[in-house]
């Protein structure tokens, strides 16, 4: 005796279905920023938004920062000779002592064009 195996009304297997479905997120949807310019002014326009954040999500524990910096974006600032250093590291100092970030922001870097970077946070409520 043979059992047959749940179908969907398409015909593909019924598990092959649910998996193909697309879970909710849980919890609310990050913040996205995009910035763009010279790089000292995009990091003060990113700590200014991050202090933002932190009022509009209430806490900053409840925190996630990523940064996607853009190398094809990021190239042609460096070889007009804008400097990436100090200002990065104070930058990242900041976030994390000025403003109690848990740890320092996750940092991609895109081999893709775009704006210079993308801030994302991520947040519990």
């Amino acid at each position: 005796m043979t059992m047959s195996k749940a179908k969907s009304r398409t015909g593909a297997p019924a598990a092959a279905v649910r998996r193909s479905r697309a879970t909710p997120p849980k919890g609310p949807a990050p913040l996205v920023w995009t910035f763009d310019g010279p790089f000292a002014t995009c990091l003060s326009d990113m700590e200014d938004t991050f202090r933002r954040a932190i009022i509009q999500v209430g806490d900053v524990s409840r925190i996630a920062v990523q940064i996607d910096l853009s190398l094809p974006a990021l190239k042609p600032r460096i070889d007009a000779g804008e400097k990436i250093q100090p200002a990065w590291g104070q930058f990242v100092e900041r976030l994390t002592q000025r403003y109690g970030l848990p740890a320092g922001p996750r940092v991609r870097h895109l081999r893709m064009a775009g704006p210079l970077a993308t801030m994302v946070i991520a947040y519990r409520r």
